[in-house]
Formats: C-alpha cells, structure tokens, sequence
C-alpha cells in the first residue's frame, strides 16, 4: 500500500524546509504549527524575487519553529527571531514572483541586515499578507481553482521515493554520486508507487483530502546545489536529460508533479498515512 513517507514545510522560499509528521493541506499549500509553506521570501531592491539560482547560500538558512516565533539560523550568523504574530502595521512592499505582482508585507530593516548579511547579497524579507490570494494557472488544472503562497507555480510539489531511487541508478551508472531527496525540495514523498508514478497518478486520497498532480515540475539548476553547505556542483541535469525531458513543457527536464488540494481542503496529512491512489489510465 503506498503511503506518504515524508511532509516538508519551506517557511522561506528557497531556504532550508521543516520535516514534520503531520500538516494541515489548505488550499495554497501546507501549514504546520501555524506557518505556512512559503509564507516568506527573499526579494532584491526592486521587489523581484531571489532563490537559491542567484544565491546558492540560502540553501544553508535553516527555520524552525520555536513557540510564537520563527527562529533563522546560518553558518557564522547569531540566531534570528521572526515573530510568528502578524504585524498589522508593517509597510507593504509591490513584489514579484514570475508574472505576478502582490503587496506583502516587510519584515524590517533588522531582518533585511541578517539576510543580507546571511546571502552576501542586497536583499529584504517579506511575508505573505493574510487574506491575500494568489490564484495559479488554470490552464493545467482543466479549470479547478487553485492558489499559492510564494511558491513558484502551484502550492504542492510530490515525489515518488521511487522516482529518487531510479535517478540514483543512473547517476551511479555514469560515475556520479547519488542525491538525497533534499535536492529536488518536495512538500510530499510518497513511498510503494513506481518509479514515476506520480507522471501519470489522477489522484491522491489520504483520508478525506484529495491531492491532484496537474503538472509536471520543470527543474532549474537548483538540484546541483548541496543544501547542506550551498555549494553548487555537477548538474544532475545532463543525466535526468536523456530521459526525463518533457515534449509538453518544451523539452524541460521534469522531476516531480505539481499538486493542488483538489477536496477536503483544511483536512490533515501525516506521515505513515495510507494513500488510495488512482491512476490515469
């Protein structure tokens, strides 16, 4: 029976995530302990966004959650204190990420210091407003409403451990050392499908949520990046090429799907739960 072998909340986009055991599926991704997937992020002076393809340090920018706060830490750097409540008076900031523009809100000249500090890059930090929506593209989704924190393109990203162990195969057969999971920075691994499965899954049901892959991942160079020292090395790319490219997204090498909360949205996932998987075919 498959089963979901592991949940990661990215409080901050492009930064280190949070292994849990269990988090609430809403609608624009997961939330553990009261902070969201991607509730943060990273943006340069003129509001665009950064990740780890401009800056591979925040790779090593680590959150966890401490009480009523969430707390940053990095190699060299003192322990940050992001507060968990809402500051309904924090200055909003016009940001970009992709094609969208939303105002978000600024965590402050002390927190812009210690990530600037943190990346060795000019940057601020800002945070999804409540209330706010980022609706995503219905054109993958055959019309099923969707939204998004900061996350790229839609609020979940699933991975079949299968799917690691192949690609490992073939990095191994051509010289190079096998990646953990961590490279490729899912929410979801599922564990006992296919290698792949998820390319051609309808449907996920664990419990009363319903999980729907509607697209394919196109990967960028992040998976060469080490995520525990931020160092970039051998692009995995040149392996996945031969047989992970995508005609339907332009020959993108894909790793991954795309999910949203198709039903039961607020319900609760945990690790070690059963998953009742339809396929597409």
């Amino acid at each position: 029976m498959p089963i979901l072998s592991q949940l990661i909340v990215y409080p901050i986009k492009s930064c280190a995530g949070i292994a849990v055991e269990e988090a609430q599926a809403t609608v624009s991704g997961l939330c553990a302990r009261g902070v969201h997937d991607r509730e943060w992020m990273l943006v340069d002076g003129e509001g665009q966004f950064l990740t780890q393809r401009e800056y591979p340090r925040m790779a090593t920018i680590r959150p966890r959650i401490e009480n009523d706060a969430l707390v940053v830490t990095a190699p060299g750097m003192p322990p940050l204190r992001l507060p968990l409540a809402l500051d309904a008076g924090a200055p909003l900031l016009r940001v970009r990420i992709w094609d969208d523009e939303v105002e978000a809100g600024d965590c402050g000249d002390a927190a812009a210091a210690w990530f600037r500090d943190a990346v060795q890059g000019a940057c601020r930090l800002v945070r999804f407003r409540p209330g706010l929506e980022r609706p995503t593209s219905t054109k993958w989704t055959a019309g099923a409403p969707s939204s998004a924190r900061f996350a790229d393109a839609y609020p979940l990203l699933l991975i079949g451990a299968a799917a690691l162990d192949e690609i490992n195969a073939r990095m191994r057969a051509a010289g190079r050392e096998a990646l953990p999971m961590d490279r490729f920075r899912p929410n979801l691994v599922v564990a006992g499908t296919d290698p792949f499965e998820e390319d051609y899954t309808e449907s996920l049901r664990a419990g009363d949520v319903v999980l729907k892959p509607v697209k394919p991942c196109a990967r960028c160079p992040i998976p060469a990046v080490d995520q525990a020292t931020g160092i970039p090395g051998p692009d995995p790319l040149d392996i996945l090429q031969s047989w992970r490219a995508k005609a339907i997204l332009d020959g993108a090498v894909c790793v991954g799907m795309n999910c949203i909360v198709f039903e039961g949205a607020g319900g609760v996932l945990r690790v070690g739960q059963e998953l009742d998987i339809a396929l597409s075919f």
